[in-house]
């Protein structure tokens, strides 16, 4: 049986897409405690879902993460779900702090994303390369 795809009601597949999110105005606030929570916030709302986190690394405005996900997803779902639980979770966790950097309530992350499927290069060049940020 080949381990490099999963199995799941008569479907076969391997997809993963490599995904980075910016602080709105690229404030360079993913360090220390806000970087830890941030990323454990994401492994969680993985988890939940059922996507497997691959890679996931902060680089103080940003974070990269490689994810596995099912057929039934799509990645803009996937990007909009993780915006919005880690921004909603990040301000109960540190409303003075992001007061401070924020003057509107309830933003973190930029309104845009890149992702990208990582196709013909192995995962573990793109693991790698996210484990090297930072």
């Amino acid at each position: 049986m080949d381990n490099r795809y999963n199995h799941r009601n008569r479907r076969k597949y391997s997809l993963k897409v490599h995904i980075v999110l910016v602080t709105k105005y690229r404030k360079q606030i993913l360090k220390g405690s806000i970087a830890d929570d941030a990323k454990q916030q994401i492994y969680d709302i993985c988890n939940s879902k059922g996507y497997g986190i691959i890679a996931i690394e902060t680089n103080k405005d940003h974070i990269h993460f490689l994810i596995s996900y099912d057929t039934t997803d799509r990645v803009c779902d996937i990007v909009k779900l993780i915006k919005q639980q880690t921004t909603h979770y990040l301000w109960q966790k540190y409303p003075n702090f992001l007061s401070k950097c924020y003057w509107k309530h309830k933003i973190f992350w930029s309104d845009g994303y890149f992702a990208c499927s990582i196709g013909e290069v192995s995962s573990t060049t793109i693991q790698k390369y996210i484990e090297n940020q930072g």
